[in-house]
């Protein structure tokens, strides 16, 4: 959607302010529809009055996605892939993160399948008040056998409920994956200049999505994209390679820059599809499973970068994982709001009548920093959260969106009772002491009112020196 003008969308809608949407006013839901808080589905009038039917039509046509959207997938675990609008996270936000998918094979023993699968599928990493997952398997042929494929695939099912990759390259085997798997709408991987005929009457009675792989060709692979589409096939994905290492490593990060322009700033519709990078390639190129693992990294961060939509890797080491789950998080997220905790008074281990309260900020790294520093050294407490609009201490002490009055009512929110603790005691972080005299008047001698370490890390030693207070 190249629009950003919410007036623009405005124009398209039925201006009545019904309210039936949630919104106050249709220009508060034509602005919803730029940040896709809202879809047109949210309006009913729109969908249900015939004379708005040339307006729906012309709105549905403005907010599609620049990169179409592909589904994989079903239910709760369904994975939204491209969609996106942008060529640079500063320009907006992007809003689909590509799935990393972790790979399997029919050469595996079941009882070392069945613990990868299960493996792969409980991974899971808290940061920054996130849980950071692994979102699909890939399921590779090796023995190109159809029957130890199905296999497979059928073991990989029973297993984890994941979304699916279906790799191979022989038809025969690519259909009897689908023959275990097709209700769950798997992505088929992949329709190549030798096998596209058969591969497509697959996508086509099953009603899977595939990728197209032309390796290095950016003509060839839009002239495949151009024969799908006209047989009526438009949930595409496209590999256009993915090398290793050498010249062909930038030819490859070339190509998926110029695809993501060619969808984005020169609108060609015919080539507007989410791109599929192979990290795991790393492991062609060396024996040593820790370079390899390593270079896996480097090549997921690279494509992440590059507007890769779907990442196919192998390795389940922490140091190789954790840092691209970590870039992409932070890609992610949406850089016109800080990343934020809901406001609020949280237990850290188990709080009672002697633990102090806390002060900070809703800013999830200030928070989830400050909560840490507590309950690694076993600190029994209390932290308010108070909402500043996802902004840290220092910047709000200074803005205003951090102060005393803010505070007292915080904490009036919570119901917390005072005359409960023995030791009633606030502690304000130490870029917030000015406030430190006005909450005393406020507080009114319901409690103490302490002026903490400016640095979190600081907070055991602070225990050791004021707490209790005296």
């Amino acid at each position: 959607m190249k629009e950003s003008s919410p007036l623009n969308l405005y124009k398209q809608l039925p201006k009545t302010n019904c309210k039936e949407c949630g919104e106050q006013t249709c220009m508060a839901f034509a602005a919803g529809l730029i940040d896709r808080t809202k879809k047109i589905e949210d309006c009913p009038p729109l969908l249900k009055e015939t004379k708005y039917a040339k307006k729906l039509g012309a709105l549905r046509s403005i907010v599609a996605p620049e990169l179409k959207m592909i589904y994989v997938g079903t239910g709760e675990k369904q994975l939204k892939v491209g969609g996106e609008d942008i060529m640079y996270r500063h320009q907006m936000t992007f809003f689909n993160k590509p799935p990393f998918a972790y790979d399997v094979s029919d050469t595996m023993e079941e009882a070392k399948l069945v613990e990868r699968v299960k493996k792969i599928t409980d991974w899971k990493k808290f940061y920054i008040g996130n849980w950071e997952r692994v979102e699909m398997i890939a399921v590779r042929s090796v023995t190109d056998d159809p029957a130890k494929f199905a296999a497979c695939v059928k073991n990989v099912m029973e297993n984890s409920d994941y979304p699916l990759i279906l790799c191979s390259f022989n038809p025969a085997v690519l259909k009897a994956g689908l023959e275990v798997a097709a209700k769950t709408r798997p992505l088929i991987y992949a329709a190549t200049q030798d096998n596209w005929k058969e591969v497509a009457q697959l996508a086509h009675d099953y009603n899977v999505p595939v990728t197209l792989s032309v390796p290095f060709d950016l003509d060839g692979l839009k002239s495949m994209v151009a024969t799908f589409a006209g047989m009526g096939l438009t949930d595409l994905v496209l590999d256009p390679g993915t090398a290793p290492n050498g010249k062909l490593l930038q030819q490859s990060l070339l190509n998926f820059i110029n695809l993501r322009r060619a969808a984005v700033e020169e609108a060609q519709r015919d080539i507007c599809y989410p791109v599929m990078a192979l990290p795991i390639n790393a492991w062609m190129t060396t024996d040593d499973p820790v370079r390899a693992a390593y270079w896996e990294s480097v090549l997921t961060a690279a494509f992440v970068i590059r507007g890769g939509a779907i990442m196919v890797k192998h390795s389940t080491e922490a140091y190789s994982m954790m840092p691209d789950m970590h870039l992409r998080f932070n890609i992610y997220t949406d850089p016109r709001k800080p990343v934020q905790v809901k406001a609020g008074l949280y237990k850290v281990g188990t709080p009672g009548p002697e633990s102090p309260v806390f002060v900070t900020t809703n800013f999830a790294l200030t928070y989830y920093t400050v909560e840490s520093d507590i309950a690694s050294n076993d600190i029994d407490a209390y932290i308010i959260a108070i909402n500043t609009d996802g902004i840290g201490v220092q910047a709000s002490v200074a803005g205003g969106q951090l102060n005393a009055t803010k505070i007292k009512d915080a904490m009036g929110e919570t119901g917390f009772d005072w005359k409960g603790q023995k030791y009633a005691g606030l502690v304000l972080p130490g870029m917030a002491a000015r406030f430190s005299g006005e909450l005393e008047d406020l507080f009114a001698g319901q409690t103490k009112i302490m002026v903490g370490p400016e640095d979190s890390g600081r907070i055991p030693g602070w225990m050791k020196d004021f707490w209790p207070p005296k």
